[in-house]
């Protein structure tokens, strides 16, 4: 895969055991609330309630 890729396999595995950036933690993290709200609705809330509710919870998003 690596020379497929024209990638150095040192650098392959550098990237592997990389911590996650503070953005992804974050996307992740996000993702799974949106998850939770929209379960919590009964799988019934589109994006502007599921805003909506966890704007109430203090949670920025947009």
């Amino acid at each position: 895969m690596c020379q497929v890729l024209d990638v150095f396999k040192s650098g392959y595995y550098d990237w592997l055991k990389r911590a996650k950036s503070k953005q992804k933690e974050r996307k992740e993290q996000l993702t799974q609330q949106i998850r939770n709200e929209h379960l919590k609705s009964r799988k019934i809330y589109g994006s502007p309630k599921i805003t909506q509710e966890l704007r109430k919870q203090g949670i920025r998003v947009s």
